[in-house]
């Protein structure tokens, strides 16, 4: 039998709360030693219990703790804050495209579920979505039926191209 999947939600219970997390601290520390080790890369985790104490750890022990919080210092405020604002555009642009795929999403289970619809507005937005797709049905037919008689015709047509045997005088 596998193991299933948890809802991720807070845990009302202050005593399960500390448990759980007392249990995957220890999961999460073994994975960023991995981490570290496999990669050979400075590693900092700080976490907070929900009673509020602090646990860090540090990778690679050789190398203080000053060294490599004068690293992350090192980073300019402005490439900081451009991160912080191109995280924030991304967010937005996340929010938006979900709101878009939403709303599509909702137009779609009408498309499948026609008789579900109960606004005679939606019904009209449907018909001339409808009419708009036969348009450009009918255009690329014509447009198609032009090509193909073009086509035919220039095929049907002998040209006149000259012997290469042949000597001009």
């Amino acid at each position: 039998m596998g193991r299933r999947k948890l809802k991720v939600r807070t845990l009302e219970c202050v005593k399960a709360r500390q448990a759980k997390y007392s249990k995957r601290k220890v999961g999460i520390l073994k994975k960023a030693k991995e981490l570290a080790t496999l990669c050979d890369i400075d590693l900092a985790l700080l976490m907070f219990s929900p009673t509020g104490k602090p646990c860090l750890y540090v990778a690679k022990l050789e190398k203080k703790m000053k060294i490599f919080l004068e690293k992350l210092a090192a980073i300019p405020v402005e490439d900081r804050e451009a991160r912080e604002e191109l995280l924030q555009m991304h967010q937005s642009q996340l929010k938006e495209l979900k709101n878009r795929l939403k709303e599509r999403k909702r137009i779609l289970r009408e498309w499948t579920n026609p008789q579900n619809v109960s606004e005679p507005a939606q019904l009209r937005i449907m018909e001339d979505h409808i009419q708009t797709a036969l348009d450009r049905l009918q255009t690329k037919k014509v447009r198609t039926k032009t090509l193909n008689l073009v086509f035919w015709c220039n095929k049907s047509t002998p040209r006149k191209t000259p012997n290469p045997h042949t000597k001009m005088v």
